[in-house]
């Protein structure tokens, strides 16, 4: 079972949801940075569970324990090693599961993988607890993004039916996204959030769930990151994304509206500035050509499915009997995984772009 990812910047990642702890080893940082602790228990209480009806009411600390990596402060240039410890457990709600698995969840895959040694408890190492691994990662490597000038956002772009304001893909800055990066509940239209909440409590009244999007972007990147081909932005920020539990598509820029335009409305026609940089009118290429980076804003859109835990009554079958079954799922969940996600899905970004300037020499 492989875990880990990247080139120059590596992150593995470790544990289980109602093991010991869960967390992460992340190698190849640079030395000698100061590295704000305060700023890297921010990002995780956006993840944390049970700070809010939107999210399930399991309730843990996540506060990050530095193994490694990191000496009165600064970054050492050794692997980085963090845990995070489990305190709220409840496993006996998954006594049934490893007979009759979760429509839509990893519980009948991951079986026949494992021939039945996976460990059903929480989801296991399939769960979203292990993504605080990668929120504490990604705080870390936000940090140093910093350093270099580059600031990394996002917005729920959507839950359910309800829309929130997209960013100007030309006109994205870094104050609006070290903003909405600080937010728990982040949006470009603050009046959506009330009728995004709505949305989530009639699916939990309902016993059900919902899904929804995030958009994310990065502004500041050097022109000329990334490779044609195999090593682009493209397929390095959307192999680490797609590694967030619950992410069902990933689209750059315009993404599928290419799919109806000429080529006269999509190409990004380009001109000179007047401190001689080369800028576009327009940004759907969402700051990347030919897998490079080409210094317009880089723009992410990720769709996230509805929680499949969900209380309704569903169809299922039972691996013990052979049979047909029916499952009601007990324990806690999130009715909507949304809002805790954009944090996650941020880090995976900082995590990719640290890479991406680590292979081109650039930290």
């Amino acid at each position: 079972m492989k875990s880990s990812i990247g080139s120059k910047v590596r992150l593995s990642v470790f544990g289980e949801s109602h093991g010991t702890a869960i967390g992460c080893l992340l190698e190849g940082l640079p030395s000698g940075v100061k590295i704000d602790m305060d700023a890297v228990l921010n990002q995780m209480a956006r993840r944390a569970p049970g700070k809010d009806k939107t999210a399930t009411a399991r309730k843990e600390s996540d506060t990050p324990e530095i193994i490694s990596g990191i000496v009165d402060g600064v970054t050492t240039g050794a692997p980085l090693a963090i845990i995070i410890k489990n305190s709220d457990i409840r496993s006996h709600n998954y006594d049934n599961l490893k007979d009759n698995p979760r429509p839509s969840h990893s519980d009948f895959a991951a079986a026949m993988k494992y021939c039945g040694n996976n460990d059903i408890r929480g989801g296991g190492h399939f769960s979203g607890r292990l993504t605080a691994g990668i929120v504490a990662a990604g705080a870390i490597c936000r940090q140093i993004l910093k350093e270099e000038g580059i600031t990394v956002g996002g917005h729920i772009s959507a839950i359910g039916n309800v829309t929130d304001t997209p960013f100007d893909p030309v006109n994205v800055n870094a104050g609006t996204l070290e903003n909405l990066s600080s937010a728990l509940f982040a949006l470009n239209n603050p009046k959506n959030e009330e009728p995004m909440r709505n949305e989530i409590e009639q699916a939990r009244c309902e016993g059900d769930s919902v899904g929804g999007s995030v958009e994310l972007a990065a502004v500041g990147l050097p022109v000329g990151l990334g490779d044609p081909m195999f090593e682009g932005v493209e397929n390095v920020v959307a192999n680490i994304l797609y590694g967030v539990p619950a992410v069902k598509a990933v689209a750059f820029g315009a993404g599928f509206g290419y799919a109806s335009m000429k080529g006269s409305q999509a190409n990004d026609q380009m001109y000179y500035t007047e401190e001689g940089e080369v800028r576009c009118y327009t940004n759907n290429c969402g700051g990347i050509t030919g897998g490079i980076t080409n210094g317009m804003p880089l723009l992410v859109s990720v769709a996230v499915k509805p929680t499949p835990s969900i209380s309704k009554e569903q169809k299922t079958v039972n691996l013990k009997t052979g049979e047909n079954s029916t499952l009601q799922i007990e324990g806690r969940h999130d009715p909507c995984i949304v809002p805790r996600a954009l944090p996650v899905l941020e880090a995976a970004l900082c995590i990719a772009l640290l890479d991406l300037l680590a292979k081109g020499d650039r930290v």
